[in-house]
């Protein structure tokens, strides 16, 4: 992967940090979200872990540990996560769809759409018909016609979420499809771009 070299710098310097200030839990947030861009999942949440063990505080904010519990299988933490997230981001359109992303995983997808959290006043529009097509109001091509006029970050967050929904729904052709289109033709400096890339990775789709 064409960005490996400058997270592994990344990761030097946050090693470099620790060993100067190991009780600094950002510094564990931080490594955390590099080792994940890495595809090094298990590492990511021993670093989210050891964060929260410095300061409990920091526990609902911890959006990027669920994230990494999803990739490591482990959704009934994962669903755990985000729903602490919501109790200090109840507006996350994205929180709600990753713990409903975790359920469909472990208890199918009727359960996660039965149990699909409200959230209303998410600002970014695409995010607010992601929701409506978890919720099975509206159809994948309402999705991707929002996307499309909100240029190309909507054109990436309505690609990858389709991804993840079919992924969801075991369409593995179709989540392949719209996950690598995310990836590879919609390049946004954001953690859920590089997301998209672990996840091809992790699914063996490079």
């Amino acid at each position: 992967m064409f960005f490996s070299n400058s997270l592994e710098n990344q990761l030097q310097r946050w090693n470099e940090t620790i060993r100067n200030q190991p009780k600094n839990p950002n510094a564990y947030i931080r490594r955390g979200m590099v080792n994940f861009q890495l595809a090094k999942i298990d590492e990511s949440i021993q670093d989210f872990d050891i964060a929260e063990q410095l300061d409990a505080r920091i526990k609902s904010y911890l959006w990027q540990r669920g994230l990494s519990y999803y990739y490591g299988e482990r959704f009934a933490e994962g669903a755990q996560q985000f729903e602490i997230d919501l109790t200090v981001n109840a507006e996350d359109v994205e929180e709600t769809v990753w713990r409903y992303l975790c359920i469909a995983r472990s208890l199918g997808v009727e359960e996660a759409r039965n149990s699909l959290l409200t959230v209303k006043n998410d600002p970014r529009r695409v995010m607010q018909r992601v929701y409506d097509l978890y919720a099975g109001d509206c159809t994948p091509d309402d999705v991707l016609t929002i996307g499309q006029l909100e240029g190309i970050k909507g054109n990436f967050y309505s690609h990858l979420y389709l991804g993840l929904y079919y992924e969801a729904q075991n369409n593995i052709d179709l989540a392949q499809e719209y996950i690598v289109k995310a990836a590879d033709q919609y390049k946004i400096d954001d953690y859920m771009w590089y997301l998209a890339q672990v996840h091809k990775k992790l699914r063996g789709w490079i």
